[in-house]
This record gives C-alpha cells, sequence and structure tokens, in this order.
C-alpha cells in the first residue's frame, strides 16, 4: 500500500514540504487547508511541476479533512507566521489553538499515524498536539534541530568556502534564541571548526545560528522561512517512510534524559518506521549542560502557559 502523507497548512511551509515529498516520490501528499481554493490550486501546480521535473507521487488540495483519513504520517504546518518584530513566544496563544484543533482531526481520522510539528513556538506546539492528539511520544515528535544545525552548517560552509555536505554540526535545545549549539561536535571531514577558525569567528556564527530565522524574517519583512523549514520535515519523512534509523536532531519528548522531564527539547533521536525510535543522550560538558537547562526551562515556561 502507498504511503499517504497530509502536510497541514498550504502556506510557504506548507508548500515547499508538500512539493519535496512529492519531488522525493515518498507517496502520496494531501495537502489541506481551511482557505477555500488555496491547497487545490497549489496541488494542481504541484502536479503539473511532476511532468517536468518526472515523479508520479499524487497530490491533492482540500478543505476536508475526510480527505485526510488513514494517513501514515502527518505534518503540522498551519499557524501564524513571525513578522517583524516578533519572537516565538508571541505566537503561543494563537497557535494553541490552532494545533489544537489540527490534533483533534488527526486523531479523529488517522489514529495510528505518526505527527511531525513544524508549527512555532515549536517545542510547546509538540506538546499541544502530543496531549490533544493523545498519541505516545514517539508519534508527536518537531522539527527543529533539523533547521537550526543546517542553518550553522550553512554559516561554517559559507564563512571557510567548503562544500556544505562536508560540514557536520549539532544544535540542541529549544527551537528560540537560547538554542544550544554544540560547537565540538562541527567539524569539515572530520577536522574541528577550531582548527580552521579563530574563536571569534565561530563565536558570530554561534549568535548568527541562533537568531537565524530572526534574520530572514527581518530580510522579508512580511513572512519567515520557509525553504529550509520545508526541506527539513522532508528529511523526516523520508526517514520515516524508509526507515533509515536516521540520527536527527529533533523536538522530543523528554522523561529524564538530559535532565529534563516532561518537556520537548531538541536532542539527537534515531527516526525510522516506527517514529522517534530512541533518544540518543550523549554527556555534555557542564557548561553545555547549563546552555541546555536555560533552553528547556524557556520551553517550560511556555508549556505551563498552555490551557489545553
Amino acid at each position: 500500500m502507498k504511503t499517504k502523507i497530509t502536510v497541514v497548512g498550504a502556506g510557504h511551509v506548507g508548500e515547499i514540504t508538500a512539493q519535496r515529498i512529492a519531488e522525493m516520490e515518498l507517496g502520496d501528499v494531501v495537502l489541506i487547508d481551511i482557505i477555500e481554493g488555496i491547497p487545490q490550486g497549489k496541488a494542481l501546480d504541484i502536479t503539473q511541476s511532476g511532468s517536468v521535473v518526472g515523479f508520479g507521487s499524487r497530490i491533492k488540495g482540500t478543505n476536508n479533512w475526510e480527505d485526510t483519513a488513514g494517513c501514515h504520517i502527518i505534518v503540522i504546518t498551519a499557524g501564524l507566521p513571525r513578522k517583524p518584530g516578533m519572537s516565538r513566544d508571541d505566537l503561543l496563544h494563537a497557535n494553541t489553538e490552532i494545533v489544537a484543533k489540527c490534533a483533534e482531526k488527526i486523531a479523529k481520522f488517522s489514529k495510528d499515524g505518526t505527527i511531525i510539528v513544524v508549527s512555532n513556538p515549536l517545542d510547546a506546539m509538540c506538546e499541544v498536539a502530543r496531549r490533544v492528539s493523545g498519541f505516545p511520544k514517539n508519534r508527536v515528535f518537531g522539527m527543529a534541530g533539523i533547521l537550526d544545525t543546517a542553518r550553522m552548517r550553512a554559516f561554517i560552509a559559507m564563512e571557510l568556502n567548503v562544500a556544505v555536505e562536508n560540514v557536520t554540526a549539532l544544535v540542541l535545545g529549544g527551537h528560540g534564541d537560547t538554542m544550544v549549539p554544540l560547537v565540538r561536535c562541527c567539524n569539515v571531514s572530520g577536522i574541528p571548526i577550531s582548527e580552521l577558525m579563530p574563536a571569534d569567528r565561530i563565536k558570530a556564527i554561534v549568535e548568527r545560528t541562533a537568531k537565524g530565522g530572526g534574520e530572514i524574517v527581518g530580510l522579508l519583512k512580511t513572512g519567515s522561512a520557509y525553504y529550509a523549514p520545508g526541506a527539513a520535515a522532508a528529511e523526516m519523512v523520508e526517514a520515516i517512510v524508509k526507515d533509515k534509523k536516521k540520527v536527527l536532531p529533533c523536538a522530543a519528548y523528554l522523561e529524564g534524559e538530559y535532565g529534563c522531564k516532561g518537556l520537548y527539547v531538541g536532542v539527537p533521536v534515531v527516526i525510522g518506521a516506527g517514529g522517534l525510535e530512541k533518544v540518543i543522550e550523549i554527556k555534555l560538558l557542564p557548561e553545555e549542560q547549563a546552555m541546555l537547562d536555560k533552553s528547556a526551562a524557556a520551553v517550560k515556561e511556555l508549556v505551563d502557559l498552555l490551557k489545553v
């Protein structure tokens, strides 16, 4: 049976996620949105691009949740985007209502599905989706660290003028200004970046990574990032569909790992057919643990405000 994948929200992130999933031929895609005509038009456009690119995945645009029934994977991108001067925290209350409604529908029509959350503030929205859907923690997790790590890898490659595929990086913590880039885990083909650039440049890259989303929001002025988030979400879908057992930094529900309990925090995990199959716990340096604790505390502040 062909894999059925729903992308909730036909905004920029949703449309790019749907497009990449289709181009990678990971399954048939249902693109759903509340605005009539938008998901239908974008699905038709993506379908027609398949004639040029050469993929055969079917894409259906809809406003009807019944069309999503029996989905294996559901990617939630729905929600208000960040605007200049707006933090992810400002989005909390508005997007809580949106994500909660989505999770309720998912639980009704795709009770055996796996939810990937992309909506911001991401760590808190993962908790909303988990609570409302009632799904186990391995079937509700978030795309955060992949995007943050991708940004850091890109900045390192730009700084050193090297191929980005040779750059390895790792970013932990909440998806926001308190994220924790692990500099000691960053290298270029195994060579630590500390041997390739001075400390002040590394610090600048770390700071730019933490503010990466805000930088794009400031440049666009009317929206937020969508190409990299869409690509990151599609990578997670691929890891599940192909059972790749891929090690990726994702927002995972922790129950004691890294000293965090009852919170979604970005950590390295194994993604496969079972969803989030394992949390990989690495030994952090004292200063790294302190940064992660601070990041987790920021997530907890938001979660404590949730009204679901």
